[in-house]
């Protein structure tokens, strides 16, 4: 991603000046200022951690949050990994509040599934608590991140309290032929999901694949495919906005040139921050 320059140099001072320091403030512009605290903990776990930015100013009203979920085939990643994003995106959306997480990481020991989706939980939890109050949620994910974000929405939310999901090229439907073309689909059929988890009748593809629990009640949805992308293919686009469209769910989906890493390069990262800020701007019809 071709980074704002003033946005990096500010970011490096502020991360200098608080060094070793849990708070740290930063300002992103005329009256854009941030708290940002750093790897608090959201559970038990070393890797259950989070960056939080909360808006300076008027902590009176209740602000919504973003919560950024970061790729990684399940099994690798860090919240690191869209901090520069996260700062684009709190410079458009400068009223809300932004929770960076990380999350217990898939292994040939450890299944992704239902963990994973349990740290969503207990991130919405935690910020519940620590916030005083129910905000409303944007779960925005990349690849990996992006499917966490769709079937957390989709299969858990049952209080619906996520206002909008923002999927980049997240795996949608993992039974479509042409993601089966990943070269690591033997780890999905292997260690994504639990096999104690699902019920009878249910095969551990159709529960891990968002597409499986959409209903007339889910979240609107923002997606975003590449037309090279040879991890996540442009059927998943297809196959997603079919099913959104048979439960009349409002959403959006968009092609960038480029291949699985390039959503957030120039000119894609901004043509996707003003897509979410429209899509989030439309009222929901349901």
């Amino acid at each position: 991603m071709k980074k704002n320059v003033s946005v990096i140099l500010i970011y490096l001072l502020v991360s200098f000046i608080g060094a070793g320091c849990k708070e740290k403030k930063i300002t992103l512009g005329k009256d854009i200022r941030f708290t940002k605290e750093q790897n608090i903990r959201y559970g038990d776990d070393s890797e259950q951690i989070m960056d939080l930015y909360i808006p300076e100013g008027k902590k009176s009203l209740e602000k919504d949050v973003f919560i950024i979920i970061h790729g990684g085939e399940w099994r690798a990643g860090d919240k690191s990994q869209l901090t520069f994003f996260t700062l684009s995106l709190m410079q458009k959306f400068p009223d809300h509040i932004f929770a960076n997480i990380n999350y217990r990481l898939a292994s040939e020991e450890h299944y992704a599934l239902p963990h994973q989706i349990s740290d969503i939980k207990n991130t919405v939890l935690f910020l519940e608590k620590k916030l005083k109050y129910s905000p409303g949620i944007v779960l925005l994910g990349n690849s990996a991140g992006g499917h966490l974000s769709m079937l957390y929405a989709y299969q858990e939310d049952i209080h619906r309290k996520v206002k909008a999901v923002i999927n980049i090229v997240g795996p949608a439907d993992l039974s479509d032929p042409g993601f089966k073309n990943y070269q690591e689909y033997s780890f999905v059929e292997r260690r994504l999901v639990d096999p104690r988890i699902p019920q009878a009748g249910i095969s551990r593809i159709d529960y891990g694949s968002p597409v499986h629990w959409i209903s007339s009640a889910s979240a609107p949805t923002l997606s975003y495919y590449g037309n090279a992308d040879h991890v996540i293919p442009l059927s998943q686009k297809k196959i997603l906005d079919s099913v959104l469209s048979q439960h009349h769910i409002r959403h959006e989906s968009y092609e960038f040139n480029g291949g699985h890493l390039d959503w957030d390069k120039a000119p894609n990262d901004t043509f996707l921050i003003n897509a979410i800020n429209k899509f989030l701007k439309q009222p929901d019809k349901k």
